[in-house]
Protein backbone atom coordinates (compact mmCIF):
# COMPACT_ATOMS: atom_id res chain seq x y z
CA UNK A 1 0.00 0.00 0.00
CA UNK A 2 1.21 4.10 -0.61
CA UNK A 3 1.39 5.80 2.01
CA UNK A 4 1.39 9.31 3.78
CA UNK A 5 0.21 11.46 6.40
CA UNK A 6 -1.39 14.54 5.88
CA UNK A 7 -3.89 17.07 7.11
CA UNK A 8 -7.13 16.99 5.20
CA UNK A 9 -9.11 20.19 4.11
CA UNK A 10 -12.61 20.52 5.28
CA UNK A 11 -15.03 20.76 2.48
CA UNK A 12 -16.16 24.40 2.99
CA UNK A 13 -12.32 24.73 1.43
CA UNK A 14 -12.38 22.59 -1.84
CA UNK A 15 -14.89 25.48 -3.77
CA UNK A 16 -11.91 28.71 -3.19
CA UNK A 17 -9.48 26.32 -3.83
CA UNK A 18 -10.66 25.37 -7.06
CA UNK A 19 -11.25 28.79 -7.69
CA UNK A 20 -7.73 29.55 -6.98
CA UNK A 21 -6.96 27.06 -9.46
CA UNK A 22 -9.14 28.79 -12.18
CA UNK A 23 -6.34 31.29 -11.95
CA UNK A 24 -4.07 29.11 -13.76
CA UNK A 25 -6.71 26.63 -15.61
CA UNK A 26 -5.85 27.80 -18.94
CA UNK A 27 -1.89 26.85 -18.97
CA UNK A 28 -1.42 24.21 -21.54
CA UNK A 29 0.91 21.38 -20.05
CA UNK A 30 -0.73 21.36 -16.83
CA UNK A 31 -2.70 18.08 -14.88
CA UNK A 32 -4.98 20.23 -12.01
CA UNK A 33 -5.93 18.16 -8.77
CA UNK A 34 -8.76 17.25 -7.39
CA UNK A 35 -9.73 20.07 -4.66
CA UNK A 36 -12.24 17.50 -3.13
CA UNK A 37 -9.31 15.09 -2.05
CA UNK A 38 -7.18 18.35 -0.57
CA UNK A 39 -4.49 18.08 1.78
CA UNK A 40 -1.27 19.37 3.06
CA UNK A 41 1.43 16.18 3.35
CA UNK A 42 3.51 15.66 6.63
CA UNK A 43 5.21 12.99 5.76
CA UNK A 44 4.86 10.24 2.43
CA UNK A 45 6.06 6.94 3.37
CA UNK A 46 5.75 5.43 0.02
CA UNK A 47 4.82 2.07 -0.75
CA UNK A 48 4.47 -0.02 2.39
CA UNK A 49 4.07 -3.67 3.55
CA UNK A 50 0.65 -3.45 5.23
CA UNK A 51 1.77 -6.09 7.81
CA UNK A 52 3.65 -2.51 9.00
CA UNK A 53 0.19 -0.18 9.49
CA UNK A 54 0.15 -1.02 14.01
CA UNK A 55 3.99 -0.09 14.04
CA UNK A 56 3.65 3.37 12.02
CA UNK A 57 0.47 4.27 13.82
CA UNK A 58 2.18 3.97 17.09
CA UNK A 59 5.52 5.86 15.67
CA UNK A 60 2.55 8.40 14.56
CA UNK A 61 0.62 8.81 18.08
CA UNK A 62 4.37 9.04 19.91
CA UNK A 63 5.30 12.06 17.08
CA UNK A 64 2.02 14.06 17.91
CA UNK A 65 2.84 13.39 21.73
CA UNK A 66 6.20 14.53 21.06
CA UNK A 67 5.20 17.62 19.05
CA UNK A 68 3.61 19.12 21.84
CA UNK A 69 0.95 19.93 19.01
CA UNK A 70 -2.32 21.04 20.07
CA UNK A 71 -5.50 22.06 17.63
CA UNK A 72 -4.97 24.84 15.88
CA UNK A 73 -6.07 27.31 13.25
CA UNK A 74 -4.79 27.20 9.82
CA UNK A 75 -5.26 29.69 6.72
CA UNK A 76 -4.29 28.52 3.53
CA UNK A 77 -3.05 31.44 1.26
CA UNK A 78 -1.79 32.98 -2.17
CA UNK A 79 -0.12 30.34 -5.00
CA UNK A 80 3.26 28.87 -5.09
CA UNK A 81 5.58 26.52 -7.18
CA UNK A 82 8.05 23.92 -7.04
CA UNK A 83 11.32 24.16 -7.43
CA UNK A 84 10.90 27.89 -9.09
CA UNK A 85 9.37 30.11 -11.04
CA UNK A 86 12.32 29.20 -14.05
CA UNK A 87 11.00 25.51 -14.08
CA UNK A 88 7.61 24.91 -12.38
CA UNK A 89 6.64 20.80 -11.68
CA UNK A 90 4.14 21.65 -8.92
CA UNK A 91 1.66 24.51 -8.18
CA UNK A 92 0.63 24.62 -4.89
CA UNK A 93 -2.22 27.05 -2.01
CA UNK A 94 0.57 27.76 0.90
CA UNK A 95 -0.02 27.92 4.47
CA UNK A 96 0.77 31.69 5.08
CA UNK A 97 -0.01 32.22 8.69
CA UNK A 98 3.02 32.12 11.41
CA UNK A 99 0.97 30.02 13.77
CA UNK A 100 -0.87 27.19 11.62
CA UNK A 101 2.89 26.56 9.13
CA UNK A 102 4.60 26.51 12.49
CA UNK A 103 2.37 23.95 14.17
CA UNK A 104 2.82 21.65 10.82
CA UNK A 105 6.52 22.20 10.72
CA UNK A 106 6.79 20.72 14.28
CA UNK A 107 4.65 17.53 13.51
CA UNK A 108 6.78 17.31 10.37
CA UNK A 109 9.87 17.28 12.64
CA UNK A 110 8.27 14.85 14.46
CA UNK A 111 7.12 13.03 12.51
CA UNK A 112 10.12 12.34 10.24
CA UNK A 113 12.38 11.78 12.88
CA UNK A 114 9.66 8.93 14.54
CA UNK A 115 9.35 7.47 10.94
CA UNK A 116 13.05 7.55 9.04
CA UNK A 117 13.64 5.83 12.96
CA UNK A 118 11.22 2.95 11.30
CA UNK A 119 13.70 2.93 8.46
CA UNK A 120 11.46 5.30 5.96
CA UNK A 121 13.09 7.80 3.76
CA UNK A 122 14.24 10.98 4.95
CA UNK A 123 12.89 13.97 3.18
CA UNK A 124 15.43 15.45 0.65
CA UNK A 125 13.93 18.98 0.74
CA UNK A 126 13.45 21.93 3.01
CA UNK A 127 9.28 20.76 4.58
CA UNK A 128 7.16 23.85 2.56
CA UNK A 129 3.45 23.56 4.47
CA UNK A 130 0.65 23.52 1.19
CA UNK A 131 -1.58 22.27 -0.64
CA UNK A 132 -0.96 21.21 -3.96
CA UNK A 133 -3.04 22.59 -6.78
CA UNK A 134 -1.72 21.17 -10.17
CA UNK A 135 1.48 19.40 -12.00
CA UNK A 136 3.13 20.89 -15.03
CA UNK A 137 3.51 18.19 -17.14
CA UNK A 138 5.52 20.12 -20.27
CA UNK A 139 6.28 24.27 -19.63
CA UNK A 140 3.68 25.21 -22.68
CA UNK A 141 1.37 26.98 -20.06
CA UNK A 142 4.17 27.99 -17.97
CA UNK A 143 3.39 31.87 -18.74
CA UNK A 144 0.61 31.76 -17.40
CA UNK A 145 2.03 29.96 -14.06
CA UNK A 146 4.12 32.36 -13.31
CA UNK A 147 1.54 35.65 -14.14
CA UNK A 148 -1.16 33.87 -12.01
CA UNK A 149 1.61 33.04 -9.10
CA UNK A 150 3.09 36.85 -8.76
CA UNK A 151 -0.68 38.32 -8.94
CA UNK A 152 -3.00 36.11 -6.70
CA UNK A 153 -2.44 36.42 -3.16
CA UNK A 154 -5.91 36.03 -1.50
CA UNK A 155 -6.73 34.32 0.87
CA UNK A 156 -8.60 30.56 0.74
CA UNK A 157 -9.82 30.01 4.03
CA UNK A 158 -8.85 28.86 7.53
CA UNK A 159 -9.57 25.95 9.53
CA UNK A 160 -9.10 24.09 12.48
CA UNK A 161 -6.96 21.14 12.60
CA UNK A 162 -7.52 18.73 15.02
CA UNK A 163 -5.72 15.20 13.71
CA UNK A 164 -3.70 13.83 11.24
CA UNK A 165 -4.21 10.82 9.18
CA UNK A 166 -2.54 7.98 7.65
CA UNK A 167 -3.85 7.92 4.15
CA UNK A 168 -3.29 5.38 1.80
CA UNK A 169 -2.99 6.70 -2.04
CA UNK A 170 -4.46 4.22 -4.80
CA UNK A 171 -3.26 5.57 -8.16
CA UNK A 172 -5.75 5.32 -10.86
CA UNK A 173 -6.35 6.09 -14.32
CA UNK A 174 -8.83 9.04 -13.45
CA UNK A 175 -5.82 10.55 -10.85
CA UNK A 176 -4.90 9.10 -7.73
CA UNK A 177 -7.94 8.41 -5.06
CA UNK A 178 -6.97 8.77 -1.12
CA UNK A 179 -8.66 6.76 1.85
CA UNK A 180 -7.96 7.47 5.93
CA UNK A 181 -6.10 4.11 7.10
CA UNK A 182 -6.33 5.88 10.59
CA UNK A 183 -6.45 8.91 12.60
CA UNK A 184 -4.80 10.47 15.60
CA UNK A 185 -5.90 13.63 17.11
CA UNK A 186 -4.09 16.37 18.30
Amino acid sequence: MRLFVSVDLPSRITDPLAELQDEFSEAAGIRLTDTSQAHVTLKFLGETDPERVDEIESAIQHAVDESAVGPFECTIEGLGVFPSLDYISVVWAGVRDEGGAAALGRLHDALETELTALGFDEASHAFTPHVTLGRMDDARGKSVVQEAVRQTNRAVGTFQVEHVRLTESRLTDEGPSYETVSEVDL
